[in-house]
């Protein structure tokens, strides 16, 4: 199963991840997705772009038509909500059209800490 989690983590925490990826070689267990705060994940992945991911998750590429079928949505709304997701690098464009989530499973994560 392909798991993608998306989390809320600072950009340094992220350089790190990276560097030591760098340094062994060794790949992360799951593809990750991060936002740089809660509030951000949460106005990127509104109800309705959950529903979204959640008729994409394991379907491959899907055209726009096609997951606006799946979700019971009007096009030109399932459209807008897909180029948000895009442009959050949410969803990839598929080859040949339409887009593709190419995960089986998704994991949130995040924490919150006192202060």
């Amino acid at each position: 199963m392909k798991t993608v989690i998306l989390d809320v983590r600072d950009f340094g925490e992220t350089i790190k991840d990276f560097r030591r990826v760098l340094k062994t070689g060794k790949r992360e267990r799951f593809a990750r997705i991060s936002f740089a705060s809660p509030e951000l994940l949460w106005k990127v992945l509104t109800a309705k772009r959950w529903e979204l991911l959640k008729a994409l998750c394991g379907a491959g590429p899907v055209s726009i038509r096609e997951a606006a079928r799946r979700v019971d949505r009007d096009v030109k709304a399932v459209q807008n909500d897909i180029t948000a997701l895009l442009n959050a690098g949410v969803v990839d464009r598929a080859p040949g059209g339409g887009v593709v989530f190419p995960y089986d499973a998704v994991k949130v994560e995040f924490l919150f800490r006192a202060r």
